[in-house]
């Protein structure tokens, strides 16, 4: 087994006989002192190093130290050949990082056989740290994989859960684009209210891109209730108003059964909440639990803002588009009653971001403010 090998020792007779005893079967350099040897140490990539301990300037201990500390200090293995033999003095030298100890006058076969054992471990070594390097790049490959593949599985997902809300949507053509925007006006109400509200603290980038995720699906329990009464043209009586309000019963617990199939505190436990409560109002006049104030998840209370905004401002079978500036008159007027009275002063900070997004939607006529509001 080859390798390089480089001596620092400060006697002359002990390098010459280093010389003789190794030139056959390994590539050697030589340094006089400890400066030397650690100046030759990144040009000529030593395996072994034979070090003495008495020399001028920094004695073998120290450059022990120096070696050891150095980049290739963990693969060079380093023998301190010395005629200090004592107990303390070898104790010394493994202390300062040294491999191996050979003493002077030393056994030419000995030291032979001592090099070739350290050569064995320093392959071992690189051959352990080229394994350790591999399985790291295999590791990472491999987190990359799952990464990539993790975020295909939430991607589908979270495509069919929408495309399923659409299916539910679509049995009302005159919602339009009702769940991009309502997804776009709750995260913007979350925005706005984790930036200044008494709500900041609760509401992190998780929760934003939860309802998100979320509040497309706040009417998915409309699939369940009778197209009669779902696109009935005029006012519902009193007990298709009950009927129609299942939906968010529907809506909740096929969410929840969802839910219990994924890990807990996943967007699809938002998801069953504001299903279940985005109809629910301040003041404890809402539905189907007549919850008030902040009983009513805060994610609901978000979603209910957003969703009356669209509503009034898309065209239904019962009703016309109303101007923009009639829901914000409406949901103002409302707050403390059906809205929280903070989501609403977030409303109103963000009202041009809302006519933002509206303005994108298809140009639909509406009808303006003034004549709204002297019905009401």
């Amino acid at each position: 087994m080859t390798g390089r090998i480089l001596i620092i020792d400060d006697a002359e007779l002990s390098r010459e006989v280093l010389d003789k005893v190794l030139r056959d079967e390994y590539e050697l350099e030589f340094a006089e002192n400890g400066e030397e040897g650690l100046a030759k140490l990144d040009w000529f990539s030593p395996d072994i190093v034979l070090l003495d301990i008495m020399m001028p300037g920094l004695d073998g201990y120290e450059v022990c130290r120096r070696i050891k500390a150095s980049p290739v200090g963990d693969f060079t293995q380093i023998i301190i050949v010395s005629a200090k033999t004592s107990t303390e003095e070898r104790l010394l030298g493994f202390k300062a990082g040294a491999d191996g100890y050979v003493a002077k006058p030393f056994d030419a076969d000995e030291l032979l056989a001592t090099i070739q054992v350290h050569l064995r471990l320093r392959h071992a070594q690189e051959q352990l740290w080229q394994a350790n390097n591999q399985l790291q790049q295999f590791n990472t490959q491999l987190e990359e994989v799952i990464r990539r593949r993790s975020a295909e599985v939430v991607a589908t997902r979270d495509i069919t859960i929408f495309a399923l809300a659409k299916l539910a949507e679509s049995r009302d053509p005159e919602t339009g684009e009702h769940l991009d925007r309502i997804r776009r006006y709750s995260r913007l109400l979350a925005e706005l209210l984790a930036e200044d509200s008494a709500y900041s603290d609760r509401i992190d980038d998780a929760f934003i891109k939860g309802i998100y995720q979320a509040s497309p699906l706040h009417d998915i329990g409309k699939v369940g209730i009778p197209d009669a009464i779902l696109l009935k043209p005029g006012r519902l009586t009193f007990e298709e108003f009950e009927i129609m309000k299942q939906h968010v019963v529907i809506g909740y617990e096929t969410l929840c059964e969802a839910a219990a199939q994924g890990p807990s505190g996943g967007f699809l436990d938002m998801a069953a909440e504001v299903a279940r409560h985005h109809h629910e109002k301040f003041d404890g006049t809402g539905y189907p639990d007549g919850l008030a104030g902040e009983e009513i998840p805060l994610s609901a209370r978000i979603v209910a803002v957003a969703d009356v905004f669209d509503a009034l401002t898309s065209a239904r079978v019962y009703k016309p588009a109303f101007d923009p500036g009639v829901a914000k008159a409406l949901i103002e007027k409302e707050s403390g009653g059906h809205f929280d009275p903070e989501i609403v002063k977030a409303f109103r900070r963000g009202y041009d971001q809302f006519l933002e997004i509206w303005s994108k939607s298809p140009r639909r006529k509406t009808v303006a403010a003034d004549q709204f509001l002297a019905t009401v």
